[in-house]
């Protein structure tokens, strides 16, 4: 009984920090767009701020080291490594630790990235905008946990933890979409430190090594190797994750002796409530002056708005659909159809991932990169204002009111809660 509450109380803990974080991100990025858009001097202040240029530059890919490499290449790194520790730890010692508990969230997450993809190439039609075809393909958790947290009761534990499972699923497929499609030309030579760096930390979480400093200086190292090679430096984060060594710790999942649990809970913080809002705030202040209904509807934005918007919702519901109808797959618990495709909807806000493969998508093409932050910001506020109406309207599944009651809580039949 002991185990079974700390597990939950863990849950809940991790739930309400990301959705707590999403809500910080969601402001950090409308006073980007605030200042980007308040005015030429507050559009120049907020530029000058974000490119400001530190001079701690160590090798030519950094330029002069500016805020913005700092945030998305530096800080990112650690986003990474976070969500790298929460894949290993899921598919390890958690929700996706067997293939029954792994089908839903990986059917829905592989339909989920193609319909967007595949909308995305038939709105812009491939050409000089073909390499943007991920950009509408990711979830973001912590603003989707955000919206999520707007309703309070109404979103049943089951629907929070069909999104988490989603989107960790959703980030392991645009790490492997990163690495494999948005690399530029390699150096052999780093490369191969890289990979010798990263089979010592195999090795040494083989040989039972748990210092947990010993690991972070050598995702340093692992990191600066990989900038050099042409990979792109984040995925040193994904490949350190996955030498951090775990103890399965079923019903003590705070256990002081596994290393990732700690490395986990450490990060946590940090990357919900300092990293991601940064990320959000340095690339989110896209200026929309002189853009008119005709910019907005240019191929390239609304491709990735439709992706985002009705290429998530299509993969995503209908995927859940066929795996449950066919019975691969079973029904989340206290969750009618209609609150399915709400968490459908807000699987569509693609923000921190999008932003972030949009950059890579079109390098040294400014413009670009400006229309499809567009894009990522109408697709991205469609789907959590429509996800959030419908899961905020949904009628409530009899089973959700028993779940509450068992949790000290009760609600009425509109999702308001009693006591």
């Amino acid at each position: 009984m002991f185990a079974r509450s700390n597990r939950f109380s863990v849950l809940r803990a991790f739930l309400a920090g990301e959705a707590t974080g999403g809500l910080l991100l969601i402001g950090a990025a409308a006073l980007a767009m605030l200042m980007a858009n308040a005015g030429a001097d507050s559009a120049h202040f907020y530029h000058r701020l974000v490119h400001f240029e530190t001079d701690l530059a160590f090798t030519p890919q950094m330029g002069r080291g500016s805020v913005h490499f700092w945030i998305n290449d530096g800080l990112m790194a650690l986003f990474f490594l976070l969500v790298g520790l929460e894949i290993k730890r899921e598919f390890v010692d958690g929700r996706l630790a067997d293939w029954k508990r792994r089908m839903l969230p990986l059917i829905a997450a592989g339909a989920g990235m193609a319909a967007p993809a595949l909308l995305y190439r038939g709105v812009t039609g491939g050409g000089a905008l073909a390499s943007g075809w991920a950009i509408p393909a990711a979830t973001d958790i912590a603003f989707a946990l955000g919206v999520l947290a707007l309703l309070g009761a109404r979103a049943p534990t089951s629907l929070k933890l069909l999104l988490t499972t989603i989107a960790i699923v959703d980030d392991l497929g645009a790490v492997a979409i990163i690495a494999l499609f948005y690399t530029g030309a390699l150096d052999l030579a780093a490369l191969g430190a890289a990979a010798a760096i990263w089979l010592a930390m195999m090795a040494l979480n083989r040989f039972g090594v748990r210092a947990l400093a010993v690991y972070l200086l050598l995702f340093a190292a692992l990191w600066y190797a990989v900038l050099l090679s042409g990979v792109h430096a984040t995925i040193a984060g994904v490949l350190a994750a996955m030498a951090i060594p775990i103890r399965k710790t079923p019903g003590e999942p705070d256990a002081a002796d596994s290393p990732l649990h700690r490395l986990e809970h450490a990060l946590h913080p940090w990357s919900a409530f300092v990293i991601v809002p940064l990320f959000g705030f340095a690339n989110a202040g896209v200026a929309l002056g002189g853009m008119g209904a005709g910019g907005l509807l240019s191929p390239l934005p609304l491709g990735v708005a439709l992706g985002l918007f009705l290429g998530k919702q299509a993969g995503v519901f209908g995927a859940v659909w066929l795996a449950v109808k066919s019975g691969a797959a079973t029904m989340p618990r206290g969750a009618t159809w209609l609150q399915v495709y709400g968490l459908s909807l807000l699987c569509g806000i693609g923000f921190t991932m999008s932003l972030f493969i949009g950059v890579l998508a079109f390098p040294d093409q400014p413009l670009l990169v400006e229309e499809a932050k567009v894009g990522i910001l109408m697709g991205s506020v469609l789907s959590a204002l429509a996800g959030y109406m419908v899961l905020r309207l949904a009628p409530l599944h009899p089973a959700h009111q028993e779940e509450e009651a068992a949790q000290g809580k009760e609600i009425d039949l509109d999702g308001d809660v009693l006591r």
